[in-house]
């Protein structure tokens, strides 16, 4: 079973159009993981434009005293204050992003050769307070070796371009893609690391309820998904705890 981690980005954000607390961020994480998420991912950026650091420890909170078991995964770019903050939050794991603090959105893999003074001691760092590291990665076979060579423990697919493509050959080519980009994640992490079980892979970036399906079957491994943009679009619709058990179908 591939676990379904909730980003709850655009639910902060559709609460931060107005002074007022609602749509709670940790009330709408209690129905995602009534409902069966596996965990929950944030993403706090430098402006505070979506989730707040207050929605970090609140939801540490929330799951450690109610949903023990239940994963948090935090995302972002290593600087020194989003690496205070995990160390403080503690989560179960953390994604490095190489994202510009102006992007609107993740869009693109590390290189991570040419920031490799980057990410050796920033993932040491994590390592050292007991917090698994995922680094975000390109479709591309060479990127797990380089992800496994500075100590990553997991490696998330950028899926964007599979997931943004409407024609069906082009998405067969992104798929295969991702695909090869797996296979060489199992095989860097067992080189890197023997014994440990190899280096797993997570995937995120424009899932949903149709394209996630032929992406478990690509890669029948998968070890989680972190879906927000398509779960919140869809939750308008069937309410997210009903959206939550059709993602949890898709992952099966």
């Amino acid at each position: 079973m591939t676990h379904l981690s909730v980003n709850l980005n655009a639910v902060a954000m559709l609460r931060n159009r107005r002074s007022v607390p609602w749509p709670s961020v940790t009330g709408i994480a209690r129905i995602a993981l009534d409902a069966g998420a596996d965990g929950i991912t944030v993403h706090p950026r430098p402006d505070e434009r979506h989730i707040r650091r207050t929605d970090v420890f609140e939801l540490v909170t929330l799951l450690r005293q109610d949903y023990p078991g239940r994963e948090f995964n935090i995302e972002g770019y290593p600087t020194e204050d989003f690496l205070t903050l995990v160390e403080r939050a503690a989560p179960d794991q953390v994604t490095l992003v190489p994202d510009d603090p102006l992007q609107s959105t993740s869009d693109h893999g590390w290189n991570i050769e040419a920031n490799r003074a980057v990410l050796t001691p920033a993932i040491e760092r994590m390592r050292q307070a007991g917090i698994r590291v995922s680094l975000f990665i390109n479709a591309d076979p060479a990127a797990p070796a380089a992800a496994a060579n500075v100590g990553a423990d997991r490696v998330e697919l950028y899926t964007g371009p599979y997931g943004g493509s409407l024609k069906p050959e082009l998405q067969a080519v992104h798929l295969e893609a991702l695909r090869e980009t797996a296979d060489a994640a199992r095989a860097a992490g067992h080189n890197a690391r023997p014994g440990q079980g190899g280096l797993l892979v997570n995937a995120g970036h424009d899932l949903n309820l149709v394209n996630l399906p032929p992406l478990k079957q690509a890669i029948p491994d998968l070890a989680e998904v972190s879906i927000g943009h398509a779960i919140t679009a869809d939750a308008l619709i069937y309410g997210m705890a009903e959206t939550v058990r059709h993602y949890k179908i898709a992952c099966a």
